[in-house]
């Protein structure tokens, strides 16, 4: 079977090294922790009105740590800081290993399991496979309803359509929706989003990747799919590029105090995107990510602003 696992070719725990990123975290974090009397920025889902939070939370490969023990108790400070920062949005997959058991154990020993918006996908061919499958995930998440189930990279994708419009029917699931993370897949995502008209749509969409601007994202807006972004750091090659480069002076008029809250501000600019889901294991960084999703977003003359400059990197 095709997995179509996207190849991970650099962290930003990697970018990190570079003592002009140590010190730019060093001096923002005091600003990052200081968010008690303010709110993270909603946008509503479409089909629903539903408020959900800009910025979530993936969980390929950050999450995937069976039973370590260390490993689980930093992701518990994940959750924690995801919590108390705002987010909602759990994006996990079967095909994600140990992942949605993790979140499932660790929300669940948290006291925390009421306070998050779940989201997984079916990630298999036949009708009775993928209802076998997706019982199990939801055993895993320990979840009697799954916020959002999706179809993992449209995998037997007519065939699952069916039982998750009857699963949302019943009220087993709240929406149901179809995802993909290469922009081969855009134009059969558009097909789908006017024949179909799916809850939700995932894809792939970051600052130098933009493919999904030519038609996907105004697809969804004109017939109410909400959008969620995948792949925002572009594999992590985002923190590559700006590796050893400070921020422009102008960013702190934008909000932006590093690079992540950068390439996360421009995506979430577009008023089509309702949550965007970088994927971490690390606190210091899912409260950077989380940080996007407050204050201002920029407009459209500063969203060129931001690209020129990347282009002079």
């Amino acid at each position: 079977m095709n997995t179509n696992v996207p190849t991970k070719t650099y962290t930003r725990r990697q970018a990190s090294k570079s003592i002009a990123i140590i010190a730019l975290g060093t001096a923002f974090w005091p600003y990052l922790e200081s968010i008690s009397n303010q709110q993270m920025i909603t946008r509503k889902i479409p089909s629903s009105g539903q408020q959900l939070p800009v910025v979530g939370l993936g969980t390929w490969q950050s999450f995937d740590v069976g039973n370590d023990v260390s490993a689980r108790a930093q992701l518990s400070d994940v959750l924690q800081k995801m919590k108390t920062k705002g987010g909602q949005v759990i994006d996990s997959s079967p095909m994600y290993g140990s992942s949605e058991q993790v979140v499932g154990d660790l929300t669940f020993k948290l006291g925390i399991q009421d306070d998050f918006f779940y989201a997984t996908k079916v990630w298999t061919s036949g009708k009775q496979a993928g209802i076998n499958q997706m019982a199990n995930s939801m055993r895993k998440m320990k979840r009697e309803k799954m916020d959002l189930m999706q179809i993992h990279n449209l995998v037997d994708w007519r065939t699952h359509l069916k039982t998750l419009r009857a699963m949302k029917e019943k009220g087993t699931i709240g929406y149901w929706g179809i995802t993909h993370y290469t922009n081969s897949s855009h134009n059969t995502l558009i097909q789908i989003i006017k024949d179909e008209k799916p809850d939700f749509v995932q894809f792939n969409y970051s600052i130098n990747g933009r493919n999904a601007e030519n038609g996907l994202l105004q697809t969804a807006m004109d017939q109410g799919t909400a959008v969620i972004l995948n792949r925002p750091f572009d594999g992590g090659s985002l923190f590559r590029l700006t590796r050893g480069k400070a921020l422009p002076g102008w960013c702190e008029e934008l909000d932006i105090r590093s690079w992540a809250q950068y390439f996360l501000k421009y995506l979430l600019a577009e008023k089509a995107v309702n949550c965007v889901i970088p994927g971490t294991s690390k606190p210091h960084h899912l409260v950077d990510n989380m940080m996007a999703g407050y204050g201002r977003f920029p407009n459209a003359k500063e969203r060129q602003k931001m690209l020129d400059h990347l282009n002079t990197i």
